[in-house]
C-alpha cells in the first residue's frame, strides 16, 4: 500500500510504498483491548498495603462480656467487622499483575493499530523532523504547518534528535518517542502521529 508523504512544511511530498502486513491489516478490536490492557497491567505496581487484623495495633483482650450486654458478641477489637480493624482481604503489596502477551499477538496488534489510524487519516508521514535549536516555538510552528495545532500530537522518529526532544517537553500535548519505544497505549491514546520516513522504514523491519 502507499502512504501519503508530507515534507517539514506540510507540503505533500512523493508516496511511500509501505507494507500491507504492517499498515493494511483489518481491524481487530478484541485484540487491541487485550493487548492495551495486558500492557497497561504489565506497568501497575504492587505498592498498595493493607493490613490484616493480626497487624493491627489493637488489644486481644475482648471488648466487653460475651452476655448480658444486649449487643453482638465480639472476641477483640481488631475484628474487620469493626471501624479500624483489620482487612478480610488484604493488599500485601506483593502482588502480580502482569499478563502474558505472546510476541506474535503482540506484533499483530500493534499492526492493527497502525492499519486503524492509516485507515482513519491520523497517521501523517513526513520525510524528515528536526529543528536547528532547542525551540519550542519552532516545532509548535511546524506541527501548526501539518494543520495539528490544537490536537495531541505523538511524534515517532528513527532516531531522537536532542534538539527535537528538548523543544517538545514544553509542549504539553506533544510526545515524543524513537520507534522502537512507539507502544500501543500511546498510539490509541493520541489521535494523531506523525512518523518519518526512516521511522517507518524501522517499524516494518520490526513488525513485519
Amino acid at each position: 500500500m502507499e502512504l501519503k508523504v508530507i515534507n517539514d512544511k506540510g507540503v505533500a511530498s512523493a508516496n511511500l510504498v509501505a507494507s500491507d502486513e504492517v499498515f493494511g491489516r483489518g481491524y481487530n478490536e478484541d485484540l487491541v483491548h487485550q493487548l492495551v490492557t495486558a500492557y497497561q497491567a504489565n506497568a501497575r505496581a504492587a505498592n498498595s498495603k493493607q493490613k490484616s487484623r493480626c497487624e493491627i495495633a489493637k488489644s486481644t483482650r475482648k471488648p466487653f462480656a460475651q452476655k448480658g450486654t444486649g449487643r453482638a458478641r465480639a472476641g477483640m477489637a481488631s475484628s474487620p467487622l469493626w471501624r479500624g480493624g483489620g482487612k478480610i482481604f488484604p493488599n500485601t503489596g506483593e502482588e502480580n499483575y502482569t499478563q502474558k502477551v505472546n510476541r506474535k499477538m503482540y506484533r499483530a496488534g500493534f499492526a492493527v493499530i497502525l492499519s486503524k489510524l492509516v485507515s482513519e487519516n491520523r497517521l501523517i508521514v513526513i520525510d524528515d523532523l528536526s529543528v536547528d535549536a532547542p525551540k519550542t516555538k519552532m516545532l509548535a510552528d511546524k506541527i501548526k504547518s501539518f494543520g495539528l495545532a490544537s490536537d495531541r500530537v505523538l511524534i515517532i522518529t528513527d532516531n531522537l534528535d536532542e534538539n527535537l526532544y528538548l523543544s517538545s517537553r514544553n509542549l504539553p500535548n506533544v510526545l515524543v518517542l524513537e520507534a522502537y519505544q512507539a507502544d500501543p497505549v500511546s498510539l490509541v491514546r493520541y489521535p494523531n502521529v506523525v512518523v518519518t520516513r526512516a521511522a517507518v522504514a524501522k517499524i516494518e523491519e520490526m513488525f513485519a
